[in-house]
């Protein structure tokens, strides 16, 4: 249903030359891997013989023993329901070609051929083998390959290196061949502009220093610029030790990311299982104009080679309980991953905003209420100033008290902006904001929205017009968050000179801070910044309560905040539909809220998503540091009235 599709890599023990023994292995292996109801499962190159036969190549009657395994696989695999891929020499009009069976219920869909065969240092491959450049046919019967069969049974089937294999029209995919992968222009790169979402590569690859890490750059890399998965699967170390050792590396891979690897450095006889999305590859390929552009350079030529190798039978699809959803999909998990992001973000929103001061030549203008958006757009004033070697002074720091301010957020902005070694402006607007209520004939018992837009439109206004006396900037505090909600007053806190939080997301801002609080830049900002931290997210728009306490939260009226930026990444990132960003959102946070919540606060995002979208038609320049933006002149070109309907009717349908 939502495009989810398990893979399996399988590095069986090998007995060199003995292939009645490799195929009990590959049929345990295959055994052990079914229990996880895989779409694919692979197994290395040259499984059935072992790959370092060497000269045993030209053994007839190893060959004939390999056509008997070959037949005792399609035999004992009739009721497997998986495609099963596994290597094996095939030997085609006299010449002898290490190929991949590609087998499904008992039938070869195809076999595809190595094409790029290495011979130099450790290898010499064109010893024995033909590169599939050669072959002059792009099929064979299974007799004409040495597969004994009653006639009446035969069958083609299709031969060579531009196969692609189409499953009932539910996934494709195609098989390169170890040092394909290291091709400069590997041959999956060109499957996979020809349809192939799915890229499975068996392998024989000898470990020697540092080869582990360049074969999974390799494997990521091509992942990454191919839009697709790809699943690597390589010989084990019960190959022959005579020259080589072989590690049996394995690699589940898409769009970039390693979805598994196994951990051993040198490794054998087990089953690596990885879930991938197909869903996220068609989305990436949906937006890739550079993908798009590449199919019409190089596809006039590939297509009247490539031969679809179709099977009528069903894929098996899987439920998604393998896949791994982070909580906090704009969150690295690893700390100093974290750690290293935030300061790549704030470097970036220092650098464009030292940019935007120097050709206005502008003081910063910045409104400060001890918040953390405020905070963060702060410590990026402070630190543009510094870029550009012009004095704590020209910070121009505002914080403007109002109907809603509490004693802890408005010290903790005096405290702030000391600490950077500027003096806070203080202008409290709380008789602005009476006045102009009273003008406009609201009684101020009445705390509705006018009531609270009021301050925040009040806060603006004495922004712009003291940027008018400083010759100011205005440096706006908002974040990514609040902008995909339209939880930000029109003309207020929507407005400003320059965004640059605009790219950063609520979840993250946090982080941000935390990780700024450490280092020495803001030494001296440290325990206000912690504080800042642990209070609540609030406007601060309604008094406080009784013993001067934070009583509007924001995310009780909105919903956590953890949630909505989980919902804007898989909407924007990938294109998801609410329902499998719904199905993603109860595994992810399965412990953390019921599914009415998560029901409850979806139909709340695409409500607001839709209907606020005239506030970011108006939005100010903004730098964008990450791959979510939702400027209107750059990822989210969006009209302000269109509809939401479709994907709030398919909420109510939820289940």
């Amino acid at each position: 249903m939502f495009d989810f599709y398990r893979v399996a890599a399988c590095i069986p023990r090998v007995t060199v030359a003995d292939t009645e023994k490799n195929t009990d292995e590959i049929l345990k292996k295959i055994r052990e891997a079914s229990a996880h109801s895989p779409a694919v499962i692979a197994l290395p190159e040259l499984a059935l013989t072992g790959y370092t036969c060497q000269d045993l190549f030209y053994q007839d009657t190893l060959l004939r023993q390999v056509n008997q395994s070959v037949l005792r696989l399609l035999l004992e695999t009739k009721d497997e329901k998986s495609v099963i891929i596994f290597g094996a020499p095939v030997m085609i009009e006299q010449a002898l070609y290490n190929g991949a069976y590609v087998i499904k219920e008992g039938r070869i869909l195809g076999i595809s051929l190595k094409t790029f065969l290495p011979n130099e240092n450790e290898f010499y491959e064109k010893r024995w083998f033909s590169s599939a450049e050669d072959l002059l046919t792009d099929s064979v019967t299974l007799r004409e390959i040495g597969l004994s069969i009653a006639e009446e049974d035969d069958y083609e089937i299709p031969v060579g290196n531009h196969i692609i294999y189409n499953i009932s029209d539910e996934l494709r995919f195609a098989v390169e061949i170890c040092e394909d992968l290291w091709a400069p222009i590997p041959p999956s790169s060109l499957y996979a502009l020809g349809g192939a979402e799915l890229i499975v590569n068996i392998s024989a690859s000898n470990e020697i220093i540092a080869k582990r890490e360049y074969r999974r750059d390799l494997v990521r890399m091509n992942s990454a610029s191919s839009h697709c998965g790809y699943l690597y699967v390589s010989a084990g170390s019960s190959e022959s030790t005579q020259d080589l050792i072989f590690s049996g590396h394995a690699i589940a891979a898409e769009n970039g990311k390693i979805l598994n690897e196994n951990r051993n450095y040198i490794d054998d006889d087990y089953v690596l299982i990885a879930e991938m999305d197909a869903g996220k590859i068609r989305a990436d390929r949906k937006k890739s104009t550079a993908f798009r552009d590449s199919m019409n350079v190089f596809m006039p030529d590939i297509s009247q080679k490539i031969i679809q190798a179709v099977s009528d039978t069903g894929l098996l699809s899987s439920d998604g309980s393998y896949i791994q959803v982070k909580k906090h999909p704009f969150i690295p998990s690893a700390r100093s991953a974290r750690e290293r992001r935030c300061q790549e973000i704030f470097t970036m929103q220092v650098c464009a905003l030292a940019k935007r001061l120097d050709i206005t030549g502008t003081k910063p203008v910045i409104g400060v209420s001890g918040g953390m958006d405020s905070t963060l757009a702060l410590l990026v004033c402070s630190g543009a100033l510094k870029k550009l070697s012009r004095p704590a002074s020209d910070l121009v720091a505002i914080t403007m008290p109002a109907f809603g301010t509490t004693g802890r957020t408005y010290e903790n902005s005096l405290s702030l902006i000391r600490s950077l070694g500027a003096e806070p402006r203080i202008i409290d607007i709380k008789e602005a904001c009476t006045l102009h209520l009273k003008d406009i004939g609201h009684d101020m018992e009445k705390k509705d929205t006018t009531y609270e837009n009021t301050q925040a439109r009040e806060r603006t206004q004495v922004l712009m017009d003291v940027a008018n006396q400083v010759n100011g900037l205005v440096v706006g505090t908002g974040d990514l968050s609040e902008l995909a909600l339209g939880w930000c007053t029109y003309n207020g806190d929507q407005m400003s000179m320059y965004g640059v939080n605009a790219g950063v997301p609520k979840t993250l801002i946090r982080w941000m801070i935390e990780t700024l609080s450490e280092s020495e830049s803001f030494a001296s900002s440290r325990d206000v910044l912690k504080d800042i931290l642990a209070t609540p997210i609030s406007p601060e728009l309604l008094p406080p309560d009784k013993d001067g306490n934070i009583q509007q939260k924001t995310e009780d009226a909105v919903g956590p905040y953890e949630l909505h930026d989980f919902f804007l990444y898989h909407m924007l990132r990938h294109g998801f539909s609410p329902a499998k960003i719904f199905f993603l959102a109860k595994k992810a946070f399965r412990q953390d809220y019921t599914e009415e919540e998560i029901r409850r606060w979806i139909t709340m995002f695409y409500r607001r998503f839709f209907n606020q979208q005239f506030k970011r038609s108006c939005m100010p320049d903004g730098v964008k540091v990450g791959s979510i933006s939702l400027s209107p002149r750059g990822d989210l070109r969006m009209p302000s009235d269109a509809s939401g309907r479709l994907w709030l009717s398919e909420i109510e349908r939820l289940s």
